[in-house]
């Protein structure tokens, strides 16, 4: 065998040696898989704006925009086979939590946001997100850093409702301070910011979970200033509390007195009124007669008593 032909199977061996060794693979239990070949990845019919779901979070106008192909999702299992001219995506589908202070180019505690009344707050929390499965392509080819591309987007968006964020006041509190409604109203911040992030999983194919903001607050020397006027505020509000209570308790007590006023009249009232139906009884099927018999009847205890007084006399 020429060193030509022997060359020739070895490099064929080894060809086969290597697509075998780098041309099986698995797809993880909380893993998928996206295709290329050639740089494309295998698409299936349709778009992601054609998804009843996810079309439904956009409007026509976001429709023409972020319109992704379907591409071919490989589920997890295995093992399976690719060849070398084909790249394998694999993409980690658990719900990732990660601080909305995070930023790939700066380190900062806390980000800042204008209220209403222009005043600057700091806030901090987190959020939790994970890629949406039937729009993969956005997340894999649509967007170059995911998790600073949908922190940015939460930020914008949680910039915008603290600007204009507006809620019930509750008795005592500030009127005209709007930190102590956005503070007061966490939960219902909460569950705006999730309503309003949940088209990222059309636009960008990162699917939200939850929002956690835990701290809204001012800078320290605001801080301590309405700390202190929510403490004044807090006592006026005690002491009209009180005042309403008291005044609440005496009309309480004068309606009880008016009720055991008018039970002792009725009580008194109550004979009369009987003897009343009675009599009209007694007028009604004897007339004037029965009267007058009734009459002398019930006169002859009291002539008897009369003639017992005038006797001891």
């Amino acid at each position: 065998m020429t060193p030509i032909i022997l060359g020739f199977f070895v490099g064929v061996g080894l060809a086969a040696l290597l697509t075998l060794l780098y041309g099986v693979y698995s797809i993880g239990p909380t893993e998928r898989g996206v295709m290329t070949t050639f740089g494309r990845a295998e698409r299936m019919d349709g778009s992601t704006s054609d998804d009843p779901q996810l079309g439904s979070l956009l409007t026509d106008e976001e429709k023409r925009r972020y319109k992704y192909p379907n591409v071919r999702v490989i589920q997890p299992g295995g093992p399976y086979f690719k060849w070398p001219w084909q790249r394998l995506y694999k993409v980690d589908m658990t719900i990732q939590a990660v601080d909305i202070t995070w930023d790939p180019d700066i380190k900062q505690d806390y980000i800042e946001a204008v209220t209403k009344d222009n005043l600057t707050v700091q806030i901090s929390g987190q959020i939790r997100w994970k890629p949406c499965e039937r729009n993969l392509y956005a997340y894999l080819f649509g967007v170059g850093r995911p998790a600073a591309h949908v922190v940015g987007y939460f930020i914008s968006t949680l910039r915008d409702r603290i600007a204009t964020f507006h809620g019930e006041r509750a008795e005592g509190s500030v009127e005209g301070v709007s930190i102590n409604d956005l503070r007061r109203n966490l939960s219902l911040i909460n569950r705006h910011m999730e309503d309003a992030c949940r088209k990222t999983a059309a636009r960008y194919g990162i699917e939200f979970d939850a929002a956690l903001i835990t701290n809204i607050d001012p800078p320290s020397d605001v801080d301590e200033a309405l700390a202190s006027i929510n403490t004044t505020q807090n006592q006026v509000a005690a002491a009209v509390s009180q005042s309403r209570a008291d005044a609440e308790q005496k009309l309480k007590m004068a309606e009880q007195a008016v009720q055991i006023a008018q039970n002792r009249a009725e009580a008194e009232a109550a004979p009369l009124l009987e003897l009343s139906k009675t009599l009209s009884a007694m007028h009604g099927h004897g007339g004037r007669a029965a009267l007058d018999i009734y009459l002398r009847n019930a006169s002859l205890p009291l002539r008897e008593r009369s003639a017992e007084t005038i006797l001891k006399v």
